[in-house]
């Protein structure tokens, strides 16, 4: 049973960084799709960037230049490296991975900013 573990969760300033990972606990083999959600209180849960196997990337215009999603397949790691941080940043962040018509969630990480 493949499980994604995130961390790096915490709180900053705004203004702060942060790295979030996201590790699968066994081999994924065929991925198609690695994508990191947030959802904040109160709010639907969104997509906030996005890395295809082929190298291709999305960010949602609020994170544009700000965050980067990257992926370590020696390790079965996907990255969010968050710079910048905003207090609109402040959510619960879910990595999402999907392969051969299977997909997996990670079990959340809060990020707070704020001062």
């Amino acid at each position: 049973q493949v499980q994604l573990v995130e961390s790096g969760g915490g709180l900053v300033q705004p203004g702060g960084s942060l790295r979030l990972s996201c590790a699968a606990s066994g081999s994924i083999f065929s991925i198609n799709a690695m994508r990191w959600y947030r959802q904040a209180p109160g709010k639907q849960r969104e997509l906030v960037a996005a890395l295809s196997t082929g190298g291709s990337t999305y960010y949602v215009d609020s994170v544009e230049d700000r965050f980067s999603i990257s992926r370590d397949s020696a390790k079965n790691t996907v990255y969010l490296q968050m710079n910048s941080l905003k207090p609109e940043d402040t959510a619960v962040y879910y990595c999402y991975v999907a392969a051969r018509g299977v997909t997996y969630w990670g079990q959340g990480t809060q990020v707070t900013v704020s001062s």
